[in-house]
């Protein structure tokens, strides 16, 4: 044997728990007693789990990794308010980095002003010197200085992407606010990476020009500091929801160099600007990367915004308002991509947050089965914030997979609720984050963090499903079982990429994919269930991370 693992309480998801596991050549051997793993031992390396739980390797299935990585990097504006908590924060970080050619931040809030938006003017205050942008935690929100906007040529406006807006005054110049990646696009140009690590999620194509050897050598640099953070929090396998070739270029390089710690899978991200002849690339990248390591054989696309910026698609317009936003693909035209890579046997992955963007995804995967016929496609909607009750029994019948974000709901505790009357109607709020109710309407919901939106850090996300905050009672329970929950996150998400007989349970033959925890996390009071952390972490075999 090349490793054993002894005296923890093993979660199989395989039928009977167990004491010890033993690995050899990338593979679990032997699962069982401590007394039948020490037998076979041998001279094996041995990892005594001290009575921790020991569990099938977390599997994050919705992250996006480059900008993860990226933004381990910047500065974090999470819990700021105000202009002076903001500048408090920023002037340091930009003394610090005095040849940054844009100041960037991640995580500020909707609501850093307070009852108002945030205006230039604002970043203007916090930072007068320097280009200056900040993102919101969803990522669909950036707002940006005065000098940040005259650099991207965006201070008097620009023609952007359907779905994108640059926020406009009666004055004629911007507002600083910048709606979708089709209107703060040309900020990213202008940061240290260039917005490299988000090509994927704005284009789906590759850096234009092709980059330098040296750009190319600190993407690696980016890509695997990500990866070891991920390890580090007992990760094993990642979905990412933006791709291009260029990160299945780098994350294979990675893997050459012998530095790819964690399974990943990269769509093709077909935007609705895309020729559906367009989908023809995801079959190029299903054929040229089919490993068990680094593979692509899905479809993502984005149906709508946020709830924050009044951008997710409703059925009925926002409290107060006569705007339902609007969906970014047309109905007939998402029918029609859907179906063609339905007809290719390609996963297709959708970003739905309102009720109706939810609602016309499904119209979307039920016009594929009718043309194509039913199959087992585990096709997935990512986020499900709104939904229609008429919608839920869908998602059974129709074999489609509910992608939820435990974090992302203020049951979570990690965001803070709406204000009631904002931007949800009373009755949305019974069908709001809604993952019990899904699971108990029959059908497959996993789990995930949608990094860099909340941290990747996987036992967070798990309290907040399993024991969350208390909220107003508008909000209903969602809370779940710890048991279903860990599988959401290990054995569904193993299931959700078609490798169910390969990974995700620990039983002999299987991929030696495994977390040692530093508690038993069924032992420990529920509210502390965010504090754990893993010993270890194991990727085929090989250890990934060790405290």
């Amino acid at each position: 044997m090349d490793l054993v693992i002894l005296n923890g309480r093993v979660i199989t998801f395989d039928g009977p728990d167990a004491e010890a596991l033993a690995i050899k050549d990338g593979i679990i051997a032997a699962v069982g007693s401590a007394a039948e793993i020490k037998e076979i031992a041998g001279t094996a390396k041995v990892i005594d789990a001290e009575g921790g739980t020991v569990l099938p390797g977390f599997i994050d299935s919705h992250v996006h990794l480059f900008q993860g990585a990226a933004e381990l990097d910047y500065l974090n504006l999470y819990g700021a308010e105000g202009v002076d908590e903001i500048a408090a924060a920023v002037r340091p970080y930009a003394n610090s980095r005095p040849d940054d050619p844009l100041l960037f931040a991640s995580a500020i809030d909707y609501h850093a002003m307070g009852d108002r938006p945030i205006t230039r003017q604002d970043l203007d205050a916090a930072m007068p010197d320097r280009p200056f942008a900040a993102m919101a935690s969803d990522h669909h929100t950036v707002w940006a200085n005065t000098k940040a906007l005259e650099m991207a040529g965006l201070l008097h406006g620009a023609v952007v992407d359907e779905g994108s807006e640059v926020v406009m005054a009666g004055d004629g110049t911007a507002v600083g606010e910048l709606r979708e990646p089709g209107a703060y696009k040309a900020v990213l140009d202008c940061t240290a990476l260039g917005g490299r690590e988000m090509l994927g999620l704005m284009t789906g194509a590759n850096p234009e020009p092709p980059v330098t050897a040296k750009e190319r050598a600190v993407d690696k640099a980016v890509m695997l500091r990500g990866l070891e953070h991920c390890a580090s929090h007992g990760i094993t396998g990642l979905h990412n929801m933006d791709g291009n070739f260029y990160q299945l270029e780098l994350l294979t390089a990675l893997e050459e160099d012998g530095d790819l710690l964690c399974r990943t899978e990269v769509p093709m991200h077909l935007k609705h600007t895309d020729p559906l002849d367009r989908i023809e690339e995801a079959a190029e990248m299903r054929a040229a990367y089919s490993g068990d390591m680094v593979w692509s054989s899905r479809v993502k696309m984005f149906m709508d915004g946020v709830i924050d910026s009044r951008t997710a698609y409703m059925l009925q317009p926002y409290p107060g308002t006569d705007s339902c936003s609007a969906p970014l693909f047309s109905p007939d035209h998402f029918d029609e991509a859907c179906t063609r890579a339905d007809s290719m046997g390609l996963q297709i992955a959708v970003h739905a947050i309102g009720d109706a963007a939810v609602r016309q995804t499904l119209d979307g995967y039920e016009a594929a089965r009718r043309a194509n016929g039913p199959r087992d496609s585990r096709h997935r909607i990512e986020h499900i914030e709104t939904v229609h009750p008429d919608d839920i029994p869908r998602f059974a019948e129709l074999g489609v997979v509910a992608s939820i974000q435990p974090l992302h709901s203020p049951l979570g505790g990690f965001f803070p609720p709406y204000e009631k009357g904002y931007l949800l109607h009373d009755f949305q709020y019974e069908h709001a984050f809604a993952w019990q109710t899904i699971r108990n309407a029959g059908a497959k919901v996993i789990f995930s963090t949608d990094w860099p939106v909340v941290p990747v850090d996987v036992m967070p996300t798990i309290q907040g499903a399993v024991v969350g905050v208390e909220l107003p009672e508008h909000w209903p329970d969602q809370r779940q079982d710890l048991r279903e929950t860990l599988a959401s996150y290990t054995r569904d998400n193993a299931w959700v990429e078609f490798n169910e007989t390969r990974k995700g349970k620990l039983r002999a033959g299987m991929m030696a994919d495994v977390v040692v925890m530093d508690t038993d996390l069924e032992g420990i009071e529920p509210d502390q269930l965010g504090k754990a952390r893993p010993v270890a972490t194991i990727c085929g075999g090989r250890i990934t991370y060790r405290a």
